[in-house]
């Protein structure tokens, strides 16, 4: 039995449709991604924590959900997280289709894990509104719903004020590890995403991920690392004052190290920089970047809704750019071991054309100097 519902926007339009999943109301900040596949990654990943995701690829839900218990390592292979992220989906229309590794329905996973989608909206219509008047607050209500009061409550909330990364981020030190392990990486888990553990551990290397306030230096002592890791992660960069002071201190020791996008605008403003908000931000599996020492572009995956301005940032050197808008992609300390990249090496959904970037990561743990 279908349930009728809406989704309000900020700007008070209001778009009929049929709920799915937990029925019940979600309030967030609403972004669309252009990816194809990888829905049950995206929703699992860290990163969208606080919004609700909005597919531009109009059926969703056509080879189910596969099971959390396919590991890798530790990990489950086909998740970014141990639960849905997102506050709430919006798509064009639900299948219910089947796949031998499937073991229940989008509809049925959402419902378990409590979280509201809706169907039956012209997403692309939606999507070319956003992209027009950029980012909003938004709602998805059943019909019985009293309107009036959730527009209030949506006028009242912003995405710019939570601090989303303290819901993500660990309560106390997890560590994953392989026989014979050849180095420690100690991650600053801002929210990580599985992608990211996954690629470590196939290096062999043992991962101790640290809840995203600790003191990174005393837990890389602690645990004798060869190197730290800034996680992506959700939310307003500049609002993780205890990252940023981690970040001037890992470059000030020297520490080999890696940010990934939120980790990389970490690491910038822990250099000087200053971040700022998109109109709609990168969310997708097609993203071209350049490499602008080597002069190769390569096909990304990338959620983020926030940029470094690089007019800023004297104390570190641009290495990659975006082919789409000319936004920073990717940098490296002049001097230190410290490379940081917009962008999700991982490619989890998504393309793997910048694995290299782990390897990268890896021969500067082994010199312990600067890898360019």
């Amino acid at each position: 039995m279908s349930v009728r519902g809406f989704l309000l926007l900020e700007d008070g339009s209001l778009y009929p449709g049929e709920m799915f999943g937990a029925i019940k109301k979600a309030v967030g900040e609403i972004v669309f991604t252009t990816a194809m596949v990888g829905y049950t990654e995206s929703l699992t990943d860290p990163s969208y924590r606080g919004q609700i995701l909005m597919f531009t690829y109009p059926l969703l839900g056509n080879y189910g959900v596969p099971s959390m218990g396919e590991i890798e390592n530790g990990i489950p292979l086909h998740f970014e997280s141990s639960s849905i992220q997102v506050r709430g989906m919006v798509i064009s229309k639900l299948m219910r289709g089947h796949h031998p590794k499937s073991v229940t329905s989008l509809e049925q996973w959402l419902a378990q894990e409590g979280v509201p989608g809706i169907e039956g909206l012209d997403t692309r219509t939606l999507t070319k509104k956003i992209r027009e008047k950029g980012v909003m607050m938004a709602a998805i209500v059943p019909e019985e719903e009293d309107i009036e009061k959730v527009y209030e409550e949506i006028k009242r909330t912003s995405y710019e004020r939570m601090n989303l990364a303290a819901e993500v981020s660990p309560g106390e030190t997890v560590i994953h590890s392989v026989p014979g392990y050849r180095g420690t990486v100690v991650v600053l888990d801002c929210g990580v995403k599985y992608g990211i553990l996954r690629e470590l551990l196939k290096r062999n290397l043992r991962v101790v991920r640290v809840p995203y306030h600790a003191d990174i230096i005393r837990m890389a002592e602690e645990y004798n690392a060869s190197g730290v890791l800034i996680s992506n992660g959700p939310g307003r960069p500049d609002l993780l004052k205890e990252p940023i002071k981690n970040a001037e201190a890992i470059i000030e020791y020297n520490i080999p190290t890696l940010g990934i996008c939120l980790g990389s605008q970490i690491i910038a403003m822990a250099s000087g920089a200053r971040i700022y908000k998109m109109k709609y931000g990168h969310r997708g599996i097609n993203k071209p970047v350049k490499d602008l020492k080597s002069g190769r572009g390569f096909v990304t995956t990338q959620n983020h809704g926030y940029a470094i301005k690089w007019d800023d940032t004297e104390h570190l050197n641009l290495w990659m750019r975006n082919l789409d808008d000319g936004t920073p992609e990717g940098f490296y300390h002049p001097k230190k071991p410290v490379i940081a990249t917009q962008f999700h090496p991982e490619g989890s959904p998504g393309p793997l054309d910048s694995l290299w970037v782990f390897d990268l990561f890896v021969s500067m743990l082994e010199r312990g100097k600067h890898g360019l």
